[in-house]
């Protein structure tokens, strides 16, 4: 089939691995522009654009499609369809319109739980036990539209939001092909009950609330690696915290209880949590052996 695709972050790559395997004609790839990064703050093209650039696919990457002639380009591709996974611009009904099966969009939640920008992250954080991909036919609500496959997987008991994203992308580049390889399939309407909507993170989620439960700053911590990253004060020094599971322990929230190989274990309102994964400002993330070699951690030390 003759496709666009549509993505930008690193977990829209298998997708696209995929389709170019299924020995689909990839019209051309869209992703967002390059953007600012490293020292330099020299524009690095996205994940997408450098597979596809490596693939030997045209990349696009306008900044919106506002303009009527970026639309224009868009339908003059002559795709049937459009696969969108991760994209992060919205587009306008002459795009969702321009292919002639429309748009197919790879969401990571188990629709309509979690629509919106960031359902892996908020089902981690909710402690769902599962959570899953849907193939959804895209209209102009914020995934609103019917689905036509779904498939769910549960969620690990220690399992990160950058763990589950890396099954959630090979998961939906599997189910895309099967939905590419068998066009008889019927759109089902989501169901109107069970709507949530997975905000976009703000970094002022990121500190931790020692005060809260123990299961509570388990899962922010786990929800949030490995970015933002949960993070504390010591010292005045930031550290941010990246895996985590909960511990048997009490004490002053924030105070930490004991520290050795397996972990940093810090009371928390009700409960402990056994801090497994560290990152000092400026440093690379550690597991807490090598974090406690450069940095200790002794009992009564205290977390803000």
């Amino acid at each position: 089939m003759r496709l666009v695709f549509m993505g930008t972050p690193e977990f829209s790559v298998p997708v696209l691995d995929a389709l170019v395997a299924a020995g689909h004609e990839v019209a051309a790839v869209y992703s967002q522009p390059p953007r600012p990064a490293g020292r330099g703050k020299k524009p690095r093209p996205s994940p997408v654009q450098a597979r596809a650039e490596a693939l030997g696919l045209p990349v696009r990457t306008p900044a919106s499609f506002r303009d009527p002639a970026e639309r224009a380009a868009f339908a003059a591709l002559g795709a049937g369809i459009a696969v969108v996974v991760a994209y992060g611009l919205i587009l306008p009904q002459a795009v969702l319109d321009a292919p002639a099966r429309g748009c197919l969009n790879i969401h990571a939640s188990l629709l309509p739980r979690w629509r919106g920008a960031a359902p892996i992250h908020r089902a981690v954080m909710a402690g769902d036990a599962e959570t899953g991909v849907c193939i959804m036919q895209m209209e102009a609500g914020l995934d609103t539209g019917p689905v036509l496959l779904r498939a769910a997987v549960p969620i690990g008991a220690e399992e990160t939001t950058g763990a589950l994203q890396d099954r959630l992308s090979a998961l939906g580049a599997q189910l895309i092909v099967e939905a590419l390889a068998a066009p008889s399939l019927v759109p089902e309407p989501q169901p109107e009950a069970g709507v949530l909507y997975a905000s976009k993170i703000d970094k002022a989620e990121a500190r931790v609330d020692w005060a809260r439960p123990a299961a509570e700053v388990d899962r922010l911590v786990r929800g949030l690696s490995p970015f933002p990253g949960a993070w504390g004060e010591t010292g005045g020094e930031r550290v941010k915290f990246l895996a985590s599971r909960p511990a048997e322990g009490a004490g002053a929230p924030g105070t930490v209880l004991g520290s050795g190989p397996d972990g940093v274990i810090v009371a928390c309102g009700a409960g402990a949590v056994c801090l497994t994964r560290l990152q000092r400002s400026g440093k690379g993330a550690m597991d807490a052996v090598d974090f406690l070699r450069g940095f200790p951690l002794p009992e009564g030390t205290r977390f803000v």
